[in-house]
Formats: C-alpha cells, structure tokens, sequence
C-alpha cells in the first residue's frame, strides 16, 4: 500500500472509483507524526491504515496545521475524510459528516503540581487559562462563563498539546485544558504537572467526512469501524499507544530523570555496544536497566539476582556471564537474553507486540508466557497480541486457571508491571537520548565486540 503525502488541488473522486482514498491529517502525538524509527505512526494513522488495507485502497495523506484548514479541504472536496482527533460536536458545528464515534476522551484541567490545585470551575477564576484552538474546548469554557462570568482564556493557534504543556511548566499560563488522550502521551515529560479535575461531557472523537461524501464510503467506514470494535483492532492499536501510560507515578518518572546524567553516561558506551549485538533499541535495554535497578551495577535483591540487568545465576550461565556485577557483562548478557526470548516467540508475532510480550518473558519467563497466551486465547483473545495477554499475566496466579498452566503458578501481574513500566521508561530515553547507528559509528571506541564472559 503506498503511502504519499500530497497536496490535491482538484475535487477527487469517491475512493470506490479511484482505488485511492485522500486523507487530510494534522500532525500530533495522537493521530500523525513520524516515530523514532523514521516510519508514520500516531493511533489515527495506524487505524486509518487498517481501513484502507479493509478497502484495498492506497493512502494519499496531506497535513495540515490546524483543523480549520482540513475543514476547508473537505468542503472543496479534496480529501474524502480528515483525521485530528477531532470531537464529534465541532464537526457537526461545521456542518460536515461525523464519522463512527472511534473512541471518547475526557477534558482535563491540568496544573503545576507545585501551585495550589483547583478543585472546580469557580477557582479557575482569576487564574491565566489556555486551550488550543479547534480542541473543541470553547464551548465547554462558553457554557461555564454563564455561571462564572468572571471566567476568561486564552485561545492558542497553531499550537501542539505539548507546547500547551511546556507553556502551562514555564508559567505563562496557572492551567490548561487539554484532551485526556493527549496528556496521558505527555505525562511522562512533564511529571510536574497534573490533572486538577475533568471539566464538561466526554469528547466523542470521530473523523469528519464532506457533507457529499458517497454512501458506499460512509458505509464501509461504518462497516469497518464496526468490525474493528468487534475483532480487536481498535483495541491493539489503543494498547499502542495509550496502554501503558499511566503505569508510572510521577516520582518514578523523576528517579529516571535524576539519574540519567549521573548514571547513564559511563554505561551508554555498553549499551551500544549492546545494540550492535543484538539489533535492539540501545534505549529500550536502558530501560530495562533502570527498571531492573536504576543502573546500579552492584544491586542485589534477596532472591539472589543481581547487576544491573538483575540476571539470575542460571541466565548467567546460560548467556555466558562470569560476573553478574560487571556492568558490560550484564548489559550483553541481559540483551542476549532478551533477544533469545524475542526469537523464541512464534514468528507470526509483529512488532511492537513481539517486544513487549518479550519483556514479560524476560521477567516471568518463556514458559509462563506461554501459559499466558494459552489462557489469553481461552478468553476469547489472540495469543499474539499483547493487549489481551497482558489481561491474561494476572490469572497465573488464581487457581481457577490451573488446570490450562503447564508450568504452574507464577506473579503474572508483576511481569505485567515490569513490561510496562519498561514501556514507558523507554518512552521517555526516546525523547532524551538519540538513536545509536552503529555503522555511522564504526571506528568509535567500541570496535571490541567480544561476547560476555
């Protein structure tokens, strides 16, 4: 399927005719942008993809800045739907065609943590106040200036949920109000910040068709849609993207921020190393050291894992590591060990599903996996997918479930929060730390890439 960013500059036809299906998208965290790896990404994007694969149309996608610029597009009929994140109230305020509801948000009041917080409406009184224009925000603030005619804000144009953000941590603003969805992406960055209290209805978020938009169109999206609540795809790709983020609390998230240039620094070299080895994200192997044991080389729990990476004796053995306490060797060792779990799983498993069902191997163990999928596919779920085995880690603990675990009783939840809070650790060494091409830097220092041992 291809995958164009275009500019239309003439009516296009339906997407039943053309085979080609024109998509007006803004750029955000939340419905379009471009991930680490250089591939598109964002949860409007993937799912959009999945109906256009449903149709067998290819993609023409065209960005905009600011919804009121796909909303011109859609009435000149240029694109045949706009995605961007947008609530069903403001298109239907646009006279435009609400697509299937796709998911509902709350608005959230957010504040600096350090100010005293809001509790309602009427303290907002007085406060600098600040939305994004085209949020569909106004007229939430509208209806609650009737009661508190004191009430006022600033209306921002051209601007991201995370400059709102950055804006509300520098002070220029005491709160803003920002869509669920979009804070819970931002959490991890600014862990400073908080929800003070959720303010009017939940946003029904859809996309918006032109008013003249075929009927077979509408229909295969509602079809599609439909479909996609049913077997699960919307789901998987709300687990994504918006699963895990609200595993940490926010002193964890200022631990990893604290000893990330105290601690980082001195092991980055190994981590790399780590990579060129294995082919995993240097980042995400970080991650699982600050999780494991906040880069402490020399940790130990009671149960007799130790390092940084926290192997265990028998792992050691098994990936070759004499000392479990010298930083390298247990930065390879534990990336070896994660690699051998990631090629154990069938290889129908995708990405990023195949990781993060990896990681709770890692912690549990591959049998335990195992038992998980099997009970995920029991309750209706796939085995392959995380979403619905990460529901199922909990049950290797309950006995009901005993009679399908062939290895017997384990502390699924405990594999359940180490994946995710890798997830989001992971998340926030995306934003801080850059990529690591080991053919850019051949000849560096690390040219000895000697296994562990």
């Amino acid at each position: 399927m291809s995958l164009i960013l275009a500019a239309c500059s003439q009516p296009v036809p339906p997407p039943e005719i053309s085979g080609e299906l024109r998509v007006g998208a803004r750029n955000s965290p939340t419905t379009y942008y471009v991930a680490h790896n250089g591939e598109p990404a964002g949860f409007e994007h993937d799912l959009i993809l999945a109906f256009g694969q449903s149709q067998n149309w290819s993609l023409v996608w065209t960005e905009r800045p600011h919804p009121e610029a796909l909303f011109q597009l859609l009435d000149r009929h240029r694109i045949h739907l706009a995605a961007a994140a947008l609530p069903r109230a403001v298109v239907k305020d646009h006279h435009l065609i609400a697509g299937p509801v796709l998911f509902e948000t709350p608005v959230h009041v957010v504040y600096r943590t350090r100010d005293k917080r809001p509790r309602n409406t009427a303290d907002l009184s007085g406060r600098k106040l600040a939305l994004i224009a085209g949020s569909g925000h106004t007229p939430i603030l509208m209806r609650q200036k009737r009661k508190h005619p004191e009430l006022a804000w600033a209306t921002l144009e051209n601007v991201w949920p995370e400059e709102l953000l950055a804006q509300l941590q520098a002070g220029l603003y005491d709160a803003v109000l920002i869509n669920g969805m979009d804070f819970d992406l931002m959490r991890n960055a600014y862990p400073e910040l908080a929800v003070a209290f959720d303010i009017g209805d939940m946003q029904k978020i859809v996309w918006a068709l032109p008013t003249r938009s075929s009927r077979a169109m509408r229909n295969a999206l509602a079809r599609f849609v439909g479909q996609a609540r049913k077997d699960g795809t919307i789901k998987r790709i709300y687990e994504r993207y918006f699963g895990h983020v609200r595993q940490l609390g926010s002193s964890d998230i200022l631990g990893i921020l604290q000893r990330r240039p105290q601690r980082l620094p001195e092991l980055r070299q190994h981590f790399h190393e780590a990579q060129t080895l294995t082919g995993i994200d240097w980042r995400l192997l970080a991650a699982i050291g600050y999780q494991e044991s906040q880069w402490n080389a020399l940790a130990t729990s009671p149960t007799g894992v130790r390092g940084l990476m926290m192997l265990t004796g028998q792992t050691a053995d098994r990936m070759g590591i004499s000392n479990r306490l010298d930083a390298r060797q247990s930065i390879l060792g534990g990336a070896r060990y994660l690699a051998l779990m990631k090629d154990s799983l069938p290889a129908r498993i995708a990405e990023p599903d195949r990781t993060w069902l990896a990681l709770a191997a890692y912690n549990q163990g591959l049998g335990h996996m195992e038992d998980a999928r099997r009970i995920a596919q029991t309750r209706g779920g796939s085995p392959d997918s995380w979403a619905d085995v990460k529901e199922a880690l909990p049950y290797l603990s309950r006995g009901a479930y005993s009679n399908m675990t062939r290895y017997g009783y384990a502390r699924g939840g405990e594999a359940l929060n180490f994946a995710e809070n890798i997830r989001n650790y992971y998340d926030i060494l995306l934003r801080l730390e850059p990529a690591f091409n080991p053919m850019i830097n051949l000849g560096s220092s690390e040219d000895g890439l000697a296994v562990p041992g």
